[in-house]
């Protein structure tokens, strides 16, 4: 056993202004004699012998005849010198010497005391004193002298000021609960006592000023807490994960990504362009509609009287209220008024929105990319999810268990992606999937096909109807309400072309899932990445067929109507019937199936949750809020609703109905893919199909902002003559629109620089990986360096030992050749190493 270490307390008097500050250089200087404390605590741990043998083995003599250091078990079987070197090193030093460590710190509060001196031990009055009867003779003397000192250091503390302790407390190397209780008996009544003697009040005051401090710090760490429970993802996306694993967890973390989406495309519309109309509302012209309740399916009737669509919005220029509308449509502004052009607002504030939206998911899509294939990854790594996962900071039961399963989960995984590698499939299996594979994509490409075909033919039928009905109208509308108000049979028979769709989508989905199942893939990302091709396919499709039946046949068959509106109105209608469909699919689809395999087929498998269609109806609704925006600027609210909506649904849908997939896959680029979808396939398609209706399409002469303009792009361009023709000093201003707005090379610019920043991005994050790589073999190679190196000097060390037995047996022999007189031996060696054995 190692005998105690006695540490002596150097506290040198200072008398210079202890009342400032530590500064940075002293601080180093302390932690400079702490790690000189630890070096001497090694070395003195080395010169005591101290040896370290593995448990449960015992010592084996060293055998000539095998070189090699590794025991039957694969564990190197280093002797006790070589132990004693690796015990005396650094990391395994550290932790020994607490004593040394408030020892240090003890000289370190002496030298920050506010007084010149400290008092003297023999001022403290006798009850203070420790009494001999309280010490135990038998006690190790290094705790009382570790004790005393921590006593020593109490003392010193409350000496200091309430800023000089909290720094002081805040470095010392030492364990949280030796903090606290630093703290609490710094704030003893021993302190309160030398407090109020020596500084009258300003104790209290400081105290008082520290325990209002704290409680502002407390109140706002509740208020924080507050705001964190009041989202609906609290414990919901942990718990998920624990039990569902990483790959469902995916989908509700882009769910998550797409209300944050969806709240940044909302709130410049409401500044700019909701707000602004409904503080300036136009002169209406006709009794609107009273609300039934159906617009809430059709989206129209009252609907189309409010802010939420294109018709609604006026032409004039806002400045302030104008006493009587003119009749050039625009108010007569004050002097020093700012004019507010409604047009330009729109368009601008549109193209805003989307110009942000882009860069956010730009952004988004990079950083994703980055953390999906960031450096130094712990890709199946499981030592690093075994001992360094548990965080220690969770106290609550249900925390702690919503970790442990969390932790069970990864493991499965990382294990499930470890199994699929080793078991490669033969040549024949592959040859026979990918016939199947083959067949099954064809049958689907034909689904999809079919499935367009039928969306285009219905959607022919609808605009017949649509005009037949228009020809039996006696009565045509005025200009200015747009399309007159339906009756109720009517409205409802708008949401066909929608229920056409929403069961074309369900249905296709449903069959490329049975399809899937001939295919038998055997990697679960795989299948997945399958499913989101094929069900992609099918809904960017329809989509495409959509854009031409609004923008192409309904622009030609209402000429004399407000056909922004009806867009923005089937939109609606699209978004609204495929939230019901999605409820109906979570009902029928996982409660009814769950019921059914429980009841009359005795099984007690449940339902997995479809990982694929779920994100692509998601991916589906963005798309179809992105192209509705330049139509209905509040579509975004509605999106957000239904988010939330969907959120929850799916939630209690999950933890009641479905099971963890029976296969645990993990989904390492499952955040990449969705965003890389969103962006690519979805966001530049409604980006595409939103300017072709600005500048291509003629807007309606009955309603919006843009009635009397050839194109909604023409918007720009007449505000820019206007304010040239009112001020001569803004020459400049055309010249500059003309080059930076008309002139496509400057899209052209923008779009190429956004697609130079993502390839630079993939390629530095590549060249990160790659150079990680390196650093991971050298790191390897390091350390088989080092275990040559141990093995070398262990074989030297072994060798030495050796050549000691024979040393001895020579001395043990020289006398007796020297009584027989051995004169060769006396010149073979010499007189030296004669003396030497004398």
């Amino acid at each position: 056993m190692a005998q105690s270490l006695t540490l002596v307390l150097d506290v040198p008097e200072t008398t210079g202004d202890q009342d400032l500050e530590p500064s940075p250089y002293e601080e180093r200087e302390v932690h400079d004699s702490f790690h000189r404390l630890i070096q001497e605590q090694s070395l003195l741990a080395a010169q005591e012998g101290l040896e370290l043998l593995p448990v449960g083995r015992t010592a084996r003599a060293p055998d000539k005849r095998h070189p090699t250091l590794l025991e039957p078990g694969g564990v190197p079987a280093y002797s006790s010198a070589t132990l004693r070197i690796l015990a005396s090193m650094p990391s395994r030093t550290i932790g020994r010497s607490r004593g040394a460590i408030i020892s240090q710190y003890y000289n370190r509060t002496v030298r920050l005391r506010r007084r010149s001196s400290r008092p003297l031990l023999g001022n403290v009055v006798r009850s203070a004193r420790p009494s001999l009867r309280l010490y135990d003779l038998e006690l190790d003397s290094t705790a009382l002298e570790e004790d005393e000192k921590r006593s020593l250091l109490v003392k010193e503390l409350q000496g200091l000021s309430a800023a000089q302790r909290g720094h002081m407390l805040r470095g010392m190397p030492l364990s949280l609960a030796e903090k606290r209780w630093l703290r609490e008996k710094s704030w003893g009544p021993s302190g309160k006592h030398k407090g109020h003697s020596g500084r009258g009040g300003t104790f209290c005051c400081s105290r008082l000023r520290y325990s209002c401090i704290l409680a502002l710090h407390s109140l706002g760490l509740a208020l924080l807490s507050g705001l964190h429970a009041a989202r609906p993802w609290r414990y919901t996306l942990k718990q998920i994960s624990g039990q569902f694993g990483s790959s469902v967890l995916s989908y509700f973390l882009f769910l998550k990504t797409l209300l944050a989406f969806n709240a940044l495309l909302l709130l410049p519309l409401l500044a700019f362009l909701a707000g602004v109309q409904a503080a300036f509302p136009p002169a209406p012209r006709g009794p609107a509609p009273a609300f039934s309740g159906l617009e809430l399916l059709t989206g129209g009737g009252y609907f189309a009287h409010t802010v939420m669509y294109y018709g609604y919005y006026s032409n004039a220029t806002l400045s302030q209220p104008c006493a009587a509308p003119q009749d050039s449509g625009h108010c007569s502004s004050r002097a020093g008024s700012l004019p507010y052009s409604m047009p330009l607002a729109y368009l601008l504030t549109v193209g805003a929105v989307f110009f942000t939206t882009c860069i956010t998911l730009v952004y988004s899509m990079s950083h994703s990319f980055g953390e999906s294939y960031r450096v130094g990854s712990t890709k199946g790594v499981h030592a690093l999810t075994v001992f360094c996962s548990w965080d220690y900071k969770v106290t609550q039961k249900r925390a702690s268990r919503v970790q442990q399963d969390n932790i069970c989960t990864q493991l499965k995984e990382l294990l499930s992606e470890w199994q699929l590698r080793k078991c490669p499939q033969s040549t024949c299996g592959r040859l026979r999937q990918v016939v199947v594979l083959g067949l099954v994509w064809l049958l689907c490409l034909g689904t999809t096909m079919g499935c367009a075909v039928a969306v285009l033919t219905f959607s022919e039928v609808m605009v017949q109807v649509w005009q037949g009905t228009r020809r039996d109208l006696v009565v045509p509308p005025p200009p200015s309400l747009g399309p007159k108000p339906s009756p109720a049979g009517q409205e409802v028979g708008l949401l066909a072309l929608p229920l056409v769709v929403s069961v074309l989508n369900l249905g296709a989905s449903y069959l490329f899932r049975g399809l899937a199942a001939l295919e038998r893939h055997e990697s679960p990302v795989l299948e997945v990445y399958v499913a989101i091709s094929r069900n992609l396919i099918l809904k960017m499709v329809i989509l495409g067929v959509l854009c031409y039946h609004w923008l192409g046949r309904h622009v030609a068959a209402l000429p004399s109507r407000c056909w922004e509106d009806f867009v923005g109105q089937e939109l609606y209608r699209f978004l609204v019937m495929d939230f019901l469909f999605a409820l109906l699919d979570t009902l029928f689809g996982e409660l009814v199936w769950r019921l059914i395999s429980e009841k009359k087929l005795k099984r007690q498998r449940k339902p997995e949750f479809d990982i694929a269609r779920n994100v692509l109806d998601l991916i589906y609704g963005q798309t179809l809020t992105w192209l509705g925006v330049l139509f209905s600027p509040l579509l975004p609210a509605v999106q957000i609703l239904r988010l939330l909506l969907l959120f929850q649904v799916k939630k209690a849908s999950l933890m009641a109905n479905c099971q963890a997939p029976r296969r645990p896959w993990l989904a390492l680029h499952m955040s990449t893919v969705f965003l890389t979808l969103l962006c690519f396939p979805a966001f530049l398609g409604a980006a595409v199909f939103l300017c072709y209706a600005i500048w291509q399409v003629k807007p309606s002469s009955t309603c919006g902002p843009f009635r009397t303009l050839d194109t909604m792009y023409m918007a720009g361009t007449v505000w820019v003559r206007r304010l040239e023709s009112a001020s001569a000093g803004a020459s400049w201003l055309p010249w500059l629109y003309g080059y930076l707005v008309e002139n496509t090379f400057f899209l052209f610019l923008v779009s190429a620089l956004l697609l130079a920043v993502i390839y630079l991005n993939i390629q530095v994050v590549k060249g990160q990986r790659k150079v990680i790589c390196l650093l991971k073999e050298q790191i390897r190679n390091e350390g088989e360096d080092k275990i040559f190196l141990i093995n070398k000097l262990h074989s030297v060390y072994e060798r030495k030992q050796r050549s000691r037995p024979d040393a001895t047996q020579e001395a043990v022999t020289a006398p007796a050749q020297l009584a027989r007189g051995g004169g060769d031996w006396q010149d073979s060696d010499g007189p030296c190493t004669r003396a030497q054995h004398a």
